[in-house]
Parts: structure tokens; C-alpha cells; sequence
């Protein structure tokens, strides 16, 4: 009767909640990477390109771009419009003699109004203070022609490379990089502040060892909301690389809870957006929805830095990693109303407000009963095949090998067909897929049948992902980091005939076991024994009798992120 009644009321506050977010369309979700693709023409060309900013309504965008015909000397800016965001850009056109000169100008940062351009003009341009300077130029209307460039002034420009501005949204912030006296490394990101826009600006401050480091830090790009900055390193050969990076100089991001919070530690926008070549000068679209950068990776039109272009950002609203967006889902944020859960905070913007609330549901609400295709799912094993000695990995290149004689069962899996193992010798066997000792991951099957003791997916030779215990209990034995580090029981049963649905998720600092979308066991641990060995399904990490599973199993993901399975 109890769970009756908490179903019951969720039911209701779910009634509640999908009524107030009906018709909205505005937000955007968690984000996760599509795959780049490039501008192309006339964006790009055989020359060099490199983004720079977008107005506020996402039609016009303003690029630098070098050599190109129609350029005044070298680096100039350049600018394309469309008609709506989903139009193609139109013809790029040189911005002219007000702003390009013989001294080399890069696109900058903006306002929210469209009214101030705020770029890079290199040395010697008459009105200067050093090799790089931060100038910005004003127009009265958004269909005025520019007027003259201003200096910034010698309060934020000195004797040195001050570059790469981003103005806030609210035009009291200004971010740039520098190599200043007073920095961490080559290049530091600095900030400069002011009370309102008619004030002059304070004298620039460092962002501090926790974002700025000894390898250099550039191009600085505010997010609308002033909560994430994109940056990237760098590409200079010679200059050091941040740890974790994947290609020569790679796209960076730091957050914070709001703007009078400090800036967390950065972290690497992933290897989707970097590549092996150099991938830099990031700006985000205003409504969060797209990612914009530079990059040198092959296929691009040319040019030694290459050319722009641009990815999906896309929500991460399948929560428990079942494929669909459901009720489920919009459950597991009712269940987290109110807290910081980050899983389940997906809005406003693509990184979220810090609480669980009305602006997760409309993230949520424009993506119910979509099937998901998730960037994070870096391993499905469907089961569906119904004949031959491979179970084939949809997500990646995983394919698993059938050991010993597993029988297909077509129609009889908990979602399409599934695999009978005889808990003698049948066992499934893939090489690496993951190595939890690098980050956040889960893993979830649905399994029917199995006796104690036994393994439904485990690493070779080093620990049972997910097994029972000696009770017919979920368990799992994932090695981790600290010295009292053993298995993490539970006490569901879960070898009653019945179809389940198991899964572990480690989150970077917790083990936590799930059944049937309840976490029924949890502990915080230092971290997680790395390995890069390949996986068991349906036998113990050692091969050893007594632990090959003997019962269907169906359906297995696993994840690179964390998810409520």
C-alpha cells in the first residue's frame, strides 16, 4: 500500500508538471557532442578561418579569416548573415576599411545589443600600446555602418598581447587573455569588471591557478548566462599542453554556480569536439544549442589554421538509459525536485541552474517519447540477432564473440529477443570497451533467472561488475582506490524468475548498484582501479566454474556518463 501511494503521488505531480511545460520550446538540455561538420563554403576557404562571435538573434556571425580575396593585408574580419538559423550563410563580405586595416584585425566579442564590437587589432596600428591590443568599435542602430575603432585604453592594454576579448551579456564583464606580468603561464585569462556600462573599466584581474595554469590559457568566450567560459590552449608547438588534452592545442570549459561564484576546475570538452590536430577559439551559440570552433583536423578546405566548424549540443535527457524519453524520466526528476542533482539538471542553458526545478521539465517536455541517440552510449549489445556466434554492438565497434553454445531466443527478451546461457561454459567475450579507472560510466542489462554466486558482466582478470552473492543478492566487486575498498552488496534478490533490470553506475566518487531503477545499494569511494581489459558477459572475471550466469539476458549499455538506470 505504501509504494501504491507514492506511485500515486508522483503520478499526480507528474499530471502537474507536464501541464505547466506544454507548448514551451525555448530550453535547452545537459549537453553531450554531435559530430562536427564543417561550414564549408563560402565560410571556408582555401585560406584561413577562424570564428569569432554571433549576434544575439543567431543571423549574423563575424569571423577572421586570412589571405582570402578581398582581404586589406593578412588577418581581417569578416562577416555572414542568414535569414533564419536553420538558412545556410550567405556570401562572407569583408567588413571594410572602418575596422580592417594594414595592421591585422581578429573577430572578437559582441554585445547583446549588437550595437559594440570588441576585437583584436595587432601591433603597430596607430593608437596602440603593445603587440596585441583590445580595441571596440559602436554603431547607434544595428543597421548603422560602424564607426571608428576605439582603444580600450592603457587600464586593460599594456606593453605586451592582450587578445581574444568576450563581453558578458550584461556588458559589465570583459574577459581576454594576456601574457601580462602577474600570470601562471605563457597566456592567463584576466578579467575586467564594471558598475554600469557608462563606467570605465577596473584594472584587469587574473583568474587565478585554478582555471590559469603553467600552459597557457587563450580566447576566452562567455557563455550568455556569465556560468561556463570556453577557452583553449595555445597552438603553439612549443608551448606546454594541459593534462588530458587529445590533439595539439584543445577546446577547454570552466563553470560556476552563478556569477558572484568562483570558477571551478576546467575540464576538456572531450574528444568529439578535439581531435589529434589543433582545435581552438570556441563560441557558443546564444541560445546554447550549438558549438562553434576552429580547427586544423583533415578534410577541412585548408589553411594552417584551418577552418570553422560547428557541433550539436545534445541533450542528455534519456536519464535512466533505456533509449527513450518517457515518464520514467520525467519521474526521476520529479523524485530530485529541489535538489542539485546533476544528472537531472538540464536547464536553463545547456549546463543547468544548480536545482532541480520547472526549468529541467521544459528541457525534458520538448524531447518526451523521442528515442535517443546518445553520444554517451559507447556500448549496446540489443541481442536481437537470432542467429550466428556475434551479439553486434549498435552504439560502436564492440561486437561480442559467443563462447560455448548460447541459444538465441528471438522472442523472448524483456525487449525484443534475448540470450539463453546454460551456466556451464556459454559466456560472451569483448575486448576493451572501457576503462573505469578514467571517469564517470555505467552499465545496465536486463536478466531473468541465475543462481548465487554467478556473473552477469564482469572485467578479465580483474573485478565482477555485476554478479550475486552467495544469498542470490546484486553485488559488484568493481575494484576501488582506497585501502578498505571491498564489493558493494545489496539486499535485492534478484534470481526469482523474474525479468530485471540491473545496473552499476560510478558517478567519480560513488558505487552505487540499481534494480528496477532504484538504487538499492550505494558508497563514496576515493576512486576506481584502472584497467584496460576486455569484458565477460555471463562468466566471472577468472573464468572459473560457478560463476557463468545461467538464465536470458538482454538489452546491455554501457555509458560513459552517469545515468539512473
Amino acid at each position: 500500500m505504501k509504494l501504491l501511494g507514492t506511485n500515486r503521488i508522483r503520478l499526480v505531480v507528474l499530471g502537474i508538471v507536464i501541464a505547466i511545460v506544454v507548448g514551451v520550446t525555448s530550453a535547452k538540455a545537459d549537453f553531450t557532442f554531435g559530430q562536427p561538420v564543417n561550414l564549408g563554403s563560402p565560410i571556408n576557404t582555401s585560406f584561413n578561418e577562424v570564428v569569432g562571435c554571433f549576434s544575439a538573434d543567431g543571423l549574423t556571425m563575424y569571423f577572421s579569416s586570412a589571405h582570402r580575396p578581398g582581404t586589406v593585408l593578412n588577418w581581417d574580419i569578416w562577416v555572414a548573415t542568414r535569414d533564419t538559423i536553420d538558412d545556410a550563410w550567405t556570401t562572407s563580405v569583408n567588413l571594410g576599411p572602418t575596422v580592417n586595416s594594414f595592421w591585422l584585425e581578429s573577430a572578437g566579442s559582441i554585445s547583446s545589443d549588437g550595437l559594440q564590437l570588441y576585437f583584436t587589432a595587432y601591433e603597430d596600428r596607430p593608437g596602440g600600446y603593445g603587440l596585441q591590443d583590445l580595441w571596440v568599435m559602436s554603431r547607434a542602430t544595428p543597421d548603422d555602418p560602424w564607426n571608428e575603432p576605439v582603444n580600450l585604453g592603457s587600464t586593460i592594454n599594456g606593453s605586451f598581447r592582450d587578445f581574444g576579448p568576450s563581453i558578458s551579456s550584461d556588458g559589465l564583464e570583459l574577459y581576454f587573455a594576456s601574457d601580462r606580468p602577474g600570470g601562471y603561464g605563457s597566456y592567463d585569462i584576466w578579467v575586467s569588471t564594471r558598475t554600469t556600462t557608462n563606467d570605465t573599466w577596473t584594472e584587469p584581474t587574473n583568474l587565478g591557478p585554478v582555471v590559469n595554469s603553467s600552459d597557457g590559457e587563450t580566447y576566452p568566450c562567455l557563455s550568455d548566462d556569465g556560468r561556463l567560459l570556453l577557452f583553449n590552449e595555445p597552438d603553439d608547438p612549443a608551448t606546454p599542453k594541459r593534462p588530458g588534452g587529445y590533439g595539439g592545442s584543445d577546446n577547454w570549459m570552466t563553470t560556476r554556480a552563478s556569477v558572484s561564484d568562483p570558477w571551478a576546475a576546467p575540464i576538456n570538452l572531450g574528444p568529439i569536439v578535439n581531435s589529434p590536430s589543433n582545435d581552438g577559439q570556441a563560441a557558443l551559440s546564444h541560445d546554447g544549442s550549438t558549438l562553434y570552433f576552429s580547427s586544423t583536423r583533415p578534410g577541412g578546405l585548408g589553411g594552417t589554421k584551418g577552418d570553422i566548424y560547428k557541433a550539436p549540443i545534445i541533450p542528455s535527457v534519456d536519464f535512466n538509459g533505456d533509449g527513450i524519453v518517457d515518464a520514467e524520466d520525467m519521474c526521476i526528476i520529479v523524485d530530485n525536485w529541489g535538489t542539485d542533482n546533476s544528472l537531472c539538471d538540464i536547464g536553463p542553458m545547456p549546463w543547468g541552474d544548480g536545482i532541480v526545478d520547472v526549468e529541467d521539465l521544459k528541457v525534458l517536455s520538448e524531447h518526451l517519447f523521442e528515442e535517443v541517440n546518445d553520444p554517451t552510449l559507447i556500448a549496446h549489445w540489443s541481442m536481437d540477432e537470432a542467429q550466428g556466434d556475434i551479439a553486434y554492438d549498435s552504439a560502436a565497434d564492440n561486437d561480442v564473440t559467443l563462447i560455448g553454445d548460447p541459444v538465441w531466443v528471438p522472442d523472448g527478451g524483456m525487449i525484443g529477443g534475448a540470450l539463453q546461457l546454460d551456466g556451464t561454459n556459454d559466456y560472451l567475450s569483448a575486448d576493451t570497451v572501457l576503462n573505469p579507472g578514467n571517469g564517470d560510466f555505467s552499465i545496465v542489462a536486463w536478466i531473468k533467472g541465475g543462481e548465487p554466486e554467478q556473473v552477469f558482466v564482469s572485467q578479465q582478470n580483474t573485478s565482477n561488475w555485476l554478479a550475486t552473492d552467495n544469498d542470490g543478492n546484486l553485488i559488484t566487486e568493481l575494484k576501488c582506490t582506497g585501502r578498505s575498498a571491498g564489493p558493494l552488496y545489496s539486499e535485492t534478490f534478484i534470481i526469482d524468475g523474474q525479468w530485471h533490470r540491473v545496473g552499476l553506475v560510478w558517478d567519480g566518487s560513488k558505487r552505487t548498484l540499481c534494480v528496477d531503477g532504484v538504487a538499492v545499494a550505494e558508497d563514496t569511494q576515493p576512486g576506481l582501479d584502472a584497467s584496460q581489459n576486455g569484458l565477460y558477459i555471463g562468466a566471472g572475471k577468472d573464468y572459473t566454474a560457478g560463476t557463468f550466469f545461467s538464465g536470458l539476458i538482454d538489452d546491455v549499455r554501457i555509458y560513459n556518463r552517469a545515468v539512473h538506470p
